[in-house]
């Protein structure tokens, strides 16, 4: 039980902290989230991130900053793999079920709500 609150208030925390940088800066969301995956990915190749992901849990490893830690990691495994060309292609194979299930998922959700343009 514990586990599940400190995943809920770390997760929370970054949503917090992220809510509060759109509203005080002009930066767009999408910007934003560029932002949070530069930002865990960087985090994870100075080693700091995957300490506090064993931590905090789902808090920390699902938002953005842990897709960022995610193609991190892949690229450090296939680079020490395959070299040069891991760069390009280690992110992708580590995060390919994310990808995968996030548009399979959204396309299902159109389908079911029909969505409109604005």
């Amino acid at each position: 039980m514990m586990d599940l609150i400190k995943a809920f208030l770390v997760g929370g925390a970054i949503c917090a902290l992220v809510q509060i940088l759109l509203n005080k800066t002009k930066l767009m969301p999408g910007r934003v989230m560029v932002l949070l995956v530069v930002t865990g990915a960087v985090l994870g190749c100075l080693g700091v991130y995957e300490p506090f992901a064993q931590w905090a849990g789902a808090g920390a490893s699902v938002p953005l900053l842990g897709f960022g830690n995610t193609l991190w990691k892949g690229v450090a495994k296939s680079m020490g793999e395959e070299g040069f060309l891991g760069i390009f292609k280690g992110g992708l194979t580590a995060s390919s079920a994310g990808i995968a299930g996030a548009m399979i998922f959204g396309y299902l959700g159109s389908l079911a709500f029909k969505p409109k343009m604005k």
